[in-house]
């Protein structure tokens, strides 16, 4: 059995572990697509660039990238968001399947009677 004290003190304790409520106000937000993103950091922050890939031709040897967006995060929330997107990436995957990041050959098509 616990005591007065021991109540208040373990009270206390699940108060300090309550998450606050979030309120996200999206007035202001903007939206953009991208397809390619990459990141470099430093002691202090990273850097995240966000934009679209604008070469049609798989097969080129090179790639035009339009960058549209830069995030900069402390590292705090850059370790948040990667456990943010750990969590979403195997939920997405348990529901629709492995991402496969791997690059692919582009196949040709094979002949056919039509295209012989």
């Amino acid at each position: 059995m616990t005591t007065p004290d021991q109540q208040k003190i373990n009270q206390a304790s699940n108060a300090k572990r309550t998450t606050p409520k979030v309120t996200w106000d999206d007035s202001q937000m903007q939206s953009s697509y991208a397809n390619v993103v990459n990141a470099v950091s430093s002691r202090e922050e990273f850097t995240l660039f966000f934009g679209t890939n604008q070469t049609w031709n798989a097969t080129d040897k090179e790639l035009a990238v339009h960058l549209s967006n830069r995030i900069m995060l402390n590292p705090h929330a850059a370790k948040r968001l990667l456990t943010l997107l750990a969590a979403v990436m195997a939920e997405h995957e348990k529901r629709y399947g492995p991402v496969n990041i791997e690059p692919t050959a582009v196949k040709k098509p094979e002949p056919t009677a039509m295209n012989n």
